[in-house]
């Protein structure tokens, strides 16, 4: 055997050998790819944005005309101007959102989570009937409600108040997160509520020391869901609140559009990005909670 045979052996690899060394480089490739489309679309959806944020730097003459995002004439005096542009600064409806949202969110928390132990742990009459009714109200539009409550509403002098969109929601009005914390409860073994009754505890200590503490996931999933919600809500703050002193971020950004008849698009744009910031960090720092409530996985 010559030399020149024995290093065409040596340098012989089989079919197999050359399939698994080929393996991992395909499936880094197409890890790649798979991540490449993702960013992708990420930048897509995110367009929106970030078009809205370049324009809030831009002259009011220029935002419609170009459809990019880079930025050639910085305007920083767009969020100085939109800020000033009503009798009060616009950090005031910056607080009457917050209040109405504060609001909204013990509401939800407190009485959605009172029904949902009711529902899934308690015993009474008509249980699965009144369950049902709950779930139906989850498919009523807000449209075919508004008129007898804004009639209901009126008669009790709650109009041009916060009242209207605050007291509701302690009496538990969002059918959704009744039934999002059910689920979760309903995934807490039950032998926990019978080792506290053992130890003497009643339906108040074990909903208050054994069930709550555990339906933090689901409890910061309703907190955050009802602070995008209310916070970007316009439909009903416009119907209630007519006052501008009691205007709210989305009615007091319609209102900056239609007081002018040349409207001033840079401020408009500066102050819709201020109002964009508190949903992005409640929902940038809150969404493993969000994964978690969504799941109702129960304690373990």
């Amino acid at each position: 055997m010559t030399d020149r045979t024995v290093a065409e052996i040596g340098t012989f690899s089989p079919p197999a050998a050359r399939t698994r060394a080929a393996g991992p480089t395909r499936r880094r490739a197409h890890s790649l790819l798979k991540h490449a489309a993702l960013i992708a679309c990420a930048l897509l959806m995110l367009y929106p944005v970030l078009w809205m944020v370049v324009s809030s730097l831009r002259p009011s003459n220029e935002i419609f005309r170009n459809a990019g995002i880079a930025l050639t004439d910085l305007r920083v005096k767009n969020y100085s101007n939109g800020w000033n542009a009503f009798g009060w600064p616009f950090s005031h409806y910056l607080v009457n959102s917050l209040i109405v949202t504060v609001g909204a969110i013990i509401g939800n928390l407190l009485a959605c989570s009172l029904a949902a132990y009711a529902f899934a742990r308690l015993e009474f009459r008509a249980k699965r009937l009144w369950f049902a009714l709950m779930l139906v109200t989850i498919m009523l539009p807000i449209h075919v409600l508004i008129v007898p409550q804004y009639v209901m509403y009126s008669q009790l002098g709650w109009v041009n108040t916060f009242l209207p969109l605050i007291v509701p929601k302690f009496l538990a009005t969002d059918a959704f997160f009744i039934f999002l914390m059910v689920q979760f409860i309903r995934g807490i073994p039950r032998e926990l509520d019978e080792a506290a009754r053992i130890d003497g505890a009643g339906q108040g200590r074990i909903f208050f020391r054994i069930i709550l503490p555990l339906m933090i996931p689901a409890l910061a999933t309703t907190a955050i869901f009802t602070f995008i919600w209310t916070w970007n809500d316009f439909y009903t703050q416009l119907i209630y609140l007519t006052d501008p002193d009691k205007y709210t971020t989305p009615i007091a950004l319609r209102a900056l559009v239609d007081q002018q008849s040349a409207t001033d698009w840079g401020s408009v744009f500066s102050m819709s990005v201020m109002t964009l910031v508190p949903v992005f960090l409640v929902f940038l720092f809150g969404q493993r909670f969000l994964l978690r409530g969504i799941a109702t996985t129960g304690g373990k």
